[in-house]
């Protein structure tokens, strides 16, 4: 049964699985998992039991897996609670549906849903049915760390700062107790010692009998000694290293959660335009939130999302990480709003109140731009878009008090705005590839006789109100792809706030014009002396454009009033009257007629106001698209290079010591041997090497290289090479494997009987290195005969005596270490006695 090593498995198991705690708020998690992996340990000592071969043990364990999750989360459904049925199945199916959609809602960590429950029981019992399997079904435990690993790649793709230092030992400590213990069964398992020293003092029979019978267990405790020791070494120094290497660790050693400015996390939240339509249909109107301000003109829009992304079907926001720098602190200001340097703006405070049946709200609805805000909980900005959301706390039920500065230009310093920089440029202006070619036609139709990038704007907002002929219509279907837009731009015209926002954000990204949408509440109906209130038909969208020194401002292409969004307004300078430069109502619409007949398409002009330096922001959308169309060749030539290069390193390496072992004895180099004898002596004090006496000189030198040929030809063809085996031993197994022909059967015994001379004998064979390097050809080519055909492929591009050669290498490395660190005269020494001067003083 194994009982001993079914058990460190699971504890294993349970040990790797601690580092998933960052993902989770609570800790019921882990006992999901605990169940888990207990019913995978009973399942593997049952089927181990019942004599069931290690193929068929993990089916054993996935079916202990299965009643168990069954048992836990469909008992109701399941024949006599633990029985699976049809309908126990399906109600799995459905909560691992539910986790994963909750999974991909909330930001870690996340609450532990019955689904995230399941998903992460299940989760973690396939990882106790692997680990199981490897480690006590087929007796390597060295492969089992592998599963266990994959635990910790979660919370490491999830979290930028991965896990604390602590769990990864636990886990660490975990994997090395498992090494251990199956470390201790075979050494156990060699029996009582047989031979006994020949030199020892006459001992009572009895106490010999019992000595032999320690034995087994004395070299067990030996082997499990220095295990342990070469383990805890080897985890402190993965724990406390990169602590002290500068750029690896980021906090202190004793910081578990991270430092000011450390914990890195990544935001995500339900896609934003998902709700919006569910707000804005909803039957009975309800109230959202309300708010008071002394502004006699009111805070104007309340902003939750700024959307800065169009992936080709709809538009979101990049992903965002957050950092304790980000939490918002009493007293202290946001940072400054981009671009909103030398354009006029007003402050205004609002009082906002959010109602209690208000739910998942994370995002705060805030005037733009945010510069203060004041609020309990957890609450962070980010400094790119201002944003200002919590990872767990929610705004239901809060009252928060917010300082903003509203942009509020004029027409004119909008058309006198200073150029764009090259970072605002390269980031909101990106189109993905694939925009058809109608919309851009339609887009520069539009705008075309304007001169500036506010008139281009305010003809955009024109074509969607007034001369485009679009209506608002709240029963279209939200856009989900490229061709939703294409249909409302092109053909049916009928939507609501969101296509209208995607719409125009994305026909001003078209022209160069910075662009994004933003998705809130509009400032709602006042309803009494200082007080809004906003309900969730007040639910909108809206795009934002950037201009130099006004930074982002709204404009509304949504027509508004009773056939429209009731209580959307269009600001001020967005309105044709208060623009100059703006082309006529007959403008626009021969851009209609041209842009509805999809004509000739005309060059959109260019902003005479850019900045040099960053280019024209259209030419760089369009040279950004024009790049994106193109097979860019390099990266995956690059890559495809790189892979070469790695598959080849095998056999690379294989070839370089084949020839560096034979180099050593058919070069210039000297044996050991080399001074003796008689003529004149050479340069060095020897005689001077004859041809070919070099080699003759250390024949021992010669057969162990030989047969280390021998030993990797075999393995890289796939042969038993038994390490315990004599030289005869060997070459008799390899003679029966192979049915060498008589040269073949010489050349085998002559590479075996210089290696047996050179072992065990003061003799040494007379065979010189030529004679046993031939040898060794025509052995390798009897090899590689009887082996098949993917064998001799193997050999030649993957050979497994690489892997071994480089194990022998670094355990050769090692005991040089081992050995200069115990010499009296070495390093270690010295600083020891260096020590040992500085205390005494």
């Amino acid at each position: 049964m194994r009982l001993r090593m079914t058990m460190t498995a699971a504890l294993a198991t349970l040990a790797g699985a601690v580092g998933l705690y960052p993902l989770f708020e609570t800790a019921g998690w882990f006992a999901a998992g605990l169940g888990a992996v207990l019913a995978v340990a009973a399942g593997g000592l049952i089927a181990r039991r019942l004599r069931l071969p290690a193929a068929l043990q993990p089916l054993a364990t996935l079916l202990a897996l299965l009643l168990c999750l069954n048992l836990v989360y469909a008992g109701p459904e399941s024949l006599l609670g633990v029985v699976p049925t049809p309908e126990s199945l399906g109600r799995l199916l459905d909560l691992a549906d539910g986790g994963w959609a909750s999974a991909n809602r909330y930001a870690a960590p996340v609450p532990v849903l019955p689904g995230i429950g399941l998903l992460t029981a299940a989760g973690i019992g396939l990882v106790a049915v692997l680990v199981d399997f490897l480690a006590v079904g087929l007796r390597r435990a060295a492969p089992a760390g592998l599963p266990l690993l994959a635990m910790y790649s979660v919370p490491a793709a999830v979290r930028d700062d991965g896990i604390g230092w602590l769990p990864f030992a636990v886990g660490a400590l975990g994997f090395l107790a498992l090494l251990m213990a199956d470390s201790r069964e075979q050494v156990g398992g060699w029996g009582p010692l047989v031979a006994r020293r020949r030199w020892s003092a006459p001992r009572d029979p009895a106490d010999a009998e019992a000595a032999d019978a320690a034995l087994p267990a004395s070299l067990a405790a030996a082997a499990t000694s220095g295990g342990r020791r070469i383990a805890l070494g080897a985890v402190a120094v993965a724990v406390l290293l990169p602590t002290a290497v500068p750029g690896l660790q980021e906090r202190g050693i004793l910081d578990l959660r991270g430092g000011s400015g450390g914990d890195t996390r990544t935001v995500t939240t339900p896609d934003p335009l998902v709700s919006l339509k569910r707000e804005l249909t909803r039957l009975d109107d309800s109230t959202v939130l309300t708010y008071r301000t002394e502004d006699p003109i009111g805070p104007g829009y309340l902003r939750l999302y700024a959307l800065d992304r169009f992936d080709g079907d709809r538009w979101t926001y990049s992903p965002m990480s957050t950092r304790d720098t980000d939490r918002l602190r009493e007293g202290e200001p946001l940072p400054d709003p981009p671009g909103l340097t030398t354009g006029a703006s007003r402050r205004v405070t609002t009082q906002v109140s959010v109602r209690e049946e208000v739910r998942d709200m994370s995002f705060l609805p805030l005037p733009y731009a945010p510069e203060r805000v004041a609020i309990d909980g957890d609450w962070r900005a980010d400094p790119e878009s201002l944003m200002v959301y919590s990872l767990r706390d929610s705004a239901s039920g809060r009252t928060y008090t917010v300082q903003s500065r509203i942009p509020q230009p004029s027409g004119d310093e909008l058309e006198d705005s200073d150029g764009y920089s090259a970072r605002i440029v390269r980031r909101y202006t990106e189109l993905p590839r694939g925009i058809p070619d109608e919309v851009r036609t339609l887009t520069r139709n539009v705008a075309a006789g304007a001169s500036t990038a506010h008139d281009q704007a305010v003809l955009l907002q024109r074509w969607f109100t007034e001369t485009g002929g679009y209506a608002y219509d709240l029963s279209a279907p939200a856009p989900k792809r490229r061709s939703d837009l294409v249909d409302f731009l092109l053909h049916s015209k009928r939507g609501y706030c969101e296509q209208f926002a995607a719409s125009m954000a994305l026909m001003a990204r078209i022209l160069g014009i910075p662009a994004r949408v933003a998705m809130g509440y509009t400032a709602g109906v006042q309803t009494g002396p200082d007080e809004w209130t906003v309900r969730s038909r007040d639910a909108h969208a809206w795009p934002e454009l950037y201009f130099p020194g006004s930074g982002w401002v709204r404009f509304e292409p949504t027509p508004s009033g009773i056939q429209g969004q009731g209580t959307a307004t269009a600001p001020s300078y967005s309105t044709p009257e208060t623009s100059s430069g703006v082309g006529t109502g007959s403008d626009s619409s021969s851009a209609e007629d041209s842009g509805s007949s999809a004509a000739e398409e005309s060059a959109a002009p260019q902003n005479p106001r850019q900045d040099p330096g960053a280019g024209n922001p259209g030419d760089a959308a369009a040279g950004q698209e024009a790049a994106d169309d193109g097979f860019r060749a390099a990266p995956w030539l690059a890559g495809g290079l790189v892979a070469l290069l790695a598959l080849a390193v095998p056999a690379v390496a294989r070839v370089i010591a084949r020839r560096r072992r034979w180099a050593a004895l058919t070069g210039n180099g000297t044996g050991p041997d080399d001074s003796a004898g008689d003529g004149p002596p050479g340069p060095s004090g020897g005689r001077p090497a004859a041809p070919g006496e070099a080699d003759r000189r250390d024949p021992a030198t010669a057969a162990h290289a030989a047969w280390r040929e021998l030993r990797a030809d075999a393995l890289d063809h796939g042969l038993e090479w038994r390490a315990g085996d004599s030289p005869r031993a060997a070459a008799r197994r390899l003679g029966e494997l192979l049915e060498l022909d008589p040269a073949g059967t010489q050349a085998l015994r002559r590479i075996a009987r210089a290696e047996e001379l050179a072992r065990y004998s003061r003799r040494r064979s007379a065979e010189p290195p030529e004679r046993l390097r031939a040898d060794v050809r025509t052995v390798r080519e009897a090899v590689a005969a009887a082996a098949g055909r993917r064998a001799r492929l193997r050999a030649r591009l993957l050979p497994p005596s690489t892997l071994a050669e480089a194990r022998g290498t670094l355990r050769s490395a090692g005991d040089r270490v081992t050995a200069l660190a115990d010499r009296p005269d070495g390093p270690v020494a010295r600083l020891r006695a260096l020590g040992e001067r500085v205390r005494r003083g």
